[in-house]
């Protein structure tokens, strides 16, 4: 059976030569996320380039995540690259500040005197160094250092509990958004959403500058703020996605509450038929180690048992030292644990109703299926919908999505177990049928004689107009 649950790989230095990237996308990439954090307009069209060239070499479709940087909260430049901080004793924050030193540190975002009160924390370097804060005046905040440590050039500040009042869209992320347009990339992934008004405006910029690529991307809402958790339900009724983003996260609500939280996510996306990215730190060891540690191994293991449709490599391919192996490693633990997700069709599948006839016909697929015990699901989809909703379920029969658009079948490879393959259009329902059979057995995915649910919509061609399900036994005709 193949493999469920898909893999995201972020492209850089250590992965931005052809051979590295033909070999990743060969050991299983599914999905290729282009951090704008770091690298130029120029940088991120090459490699769109090249990720397109050597897919199809692969003969395989592989989605492109433009990941936007969003507003980074950073302590500015020090006198001597870097300073050290001990408990006790006083530190500021100076908006005002051009280079830092022993005594104070610089801001590149201005407004942070006016997001914090005396007896706020902060926490900078992902945590490692805390700040109790004192008092503000006017542009400075003045600390006492709780936890001390080396703090060097620019490094990262996090409010404890959240509130900091940065948009998650910044004038950057703008530009970018024309990029990842002129890229042709199938997501875009908003950082530090809060609230349901960024993912509406992150899409609305997307559409526009889309319009002129002829390209229209889902929005995955990256999970790292925590003013997002309470309104969770309101931005997944928004977005198209999320990526459950560990690391902010962790040091806004801590380290012990993410990995409830991370469940509570996927299956609230789940159930709300949107897709789910689990990321950071998942094989961090293997960006200078040949080997995952155990740990890393249950980490992806338990995200790929609480429905995850995908995980995701950050540093590891971006710049560590095994871009292929460690790709090679995730997909043995994917695969490994695949085979340990539990099987069923729960009672609130049972008792849903639906509204919409090609929502209907989905789940009527998806339980006729697994009830016959049926080899394959087969979904001849224009959108890529019906493959969708099929998706939210576990049941342990893979789902053959097929559509005659190329920006549906790269979007499709974030599904968990959904397999997109081209299929040429044709308005005959029934020559489509004859040809979907004809592909699966000329790929090998079913045999002669296997059991196969069929789903269609007539007219053919129609985004959302899936209306028919028919059950084949293949070499028998369609």
């Amino acid at each position: 059976m193949p493999r469920s649950t898909k893999i995201v790989a972020t492209l850089g230095p250590a992965s931005s030569d052809e051979p590295t990237l033909k070999r990743m996308i060969a050991a299983g990439v599914d999905v290729v996320r282009f951090n704008f954090s770091h690298g130029t307009a120029e940088d991120h069209l090459a490699r769109a380039k090249l990720v397109r060239s050597v897919a199809q070499e692969c003969e395989r479709e592989v989605a492109i995540m433009a990941d936007l940087q969003g507003p980074k909260i950073r302590v500015g430049k020090f006198e001597n690259g870097k300073v050290q901080l001990r408990a006790g004793e006083p530190f500021v924050l100076d908006a005002g500040c051009e280079m830092g030193n022993e005594q104070r540190a610089g801001l590149d975002y201005k407004d942070l005197p006016k997001d914090v009160r005396a007896g706020d924390t902060l926490l900078l370097n992902d945590g490692l160094i805390v700040l109790e804060v004192d008092h503000v005046e006017g542009a400075q905040i003045h600390t006492i250092v709780r936890l001390g440590g080396t703090l060097s050039n620019n490094k990262g500040i996090n409010k404890q509990g959240g509130g900091l009042s940065a948009p998650a869209l910044t004038a950057k992320d703008v530009r970018d958004i024309e990029t990842a347009m002129e890229c042709r990339a199938d997501y875009v992934a908003v950082s530090f959403v809060k609230n349901r008004t960024d993912v509406e405006m992150a899409r609305q910029l997307a559409m526009i500058a889309g319009e002129k690529h002829g390209v229209k991307p889902l929005i995955i809402s990256k999970i790292e703020r925590a003013e997002a958790i309470p309104v969770l339900s309101d931005i997944l009724d928004a977005t198209d996605g999320i990526m459950v983003a560990r690391g902010d996260l962790a040091v806004e609500v801590g380290n012990a509450a993410v990995p409830g939280l991370q469940k509570k996510m996927i299956k609230m996306a789940r159930e709300m038929n949107k897709l789910a990215i689990t990321a950071t730190q998942m094989m961090e060891s293997m960006i200078v180690n040949a080997v995952p540690t155990r740990a890393e191994v249950s980490d992806v293991a338990n995200a790929v048992l609480d429905g995850t449709d995908a995980v995701m490599l950050s540093a590891e391919t971006a710049s560590g030292k095994y871009p292929v192996e460690v790709v090679t490693a995730m997909v043995s633990i994917v695969v490994e644990a695949d085979r340990f997700e539990s099987v069923g069709l729960d009672q609130q599948f049972l008792n849903r109703r639906f509204t919409r006839v090609d929502q209907s016909i989905a789940f009527g697929a998806l339980f006729t299926a697994f009830h016959l015990r049926c080899a394959a699901i087969c979904a001849l989809t224009e959108s890529g919908s019906t493959a969708l909703w099929m998706s939210r379920h576990d049941v342990d029969i893979p789902i053959y999505a097929l559509t005659p658009s190329i920006s549906t079948e790269r979007r499709l490879a974030l599904y968990r177990n959904v397999h997109p393959l081209h299929l040429p259009l044709t308005s005959d329902r029934d020559v489509a049928l004859a040809q979907a059979e004809q592909l699966l057995l000329a790929k090998g995915l079913v045999k002669h004689g296997d059991l196969v649910v069929l789903t269609v919509g007539e007219p053919m061609g129609q985004p959302g107009g899936t209306n028919a399900l028919k059950i084949v036994r293949v070499g028998e005709g369609a």
